[in-house]
């Protein structure tokens, strides 16, 4: 299986991390099963986090 790496601002990051949570939210409402996003939701919030260095032409 091949691995990607993504390589997020700060910014994207915690707009995918609020999107997430509110998904979930919006399934517990409808009574309906959060395992997919809760997978998700730990994926990124345990994932290592690395600077970089971003040069500009």
């Amino acid at each position: 299986m091949k691995k990607y790496h993504y390589y997020l601002t700060y910014k994207e990051r915690k707009l995918i991390i609020e999107s997430l949570i509110a998904k979930k939210n919006e399934l517990l409402n409808e009574g309906k099963y959060t395992d997919g996003v809760d997978d998700l939701l730990i994926k990124f919030l345990t994932a290592k986090t690395k600077k970089i260095r971003l040069f500009s032409t």
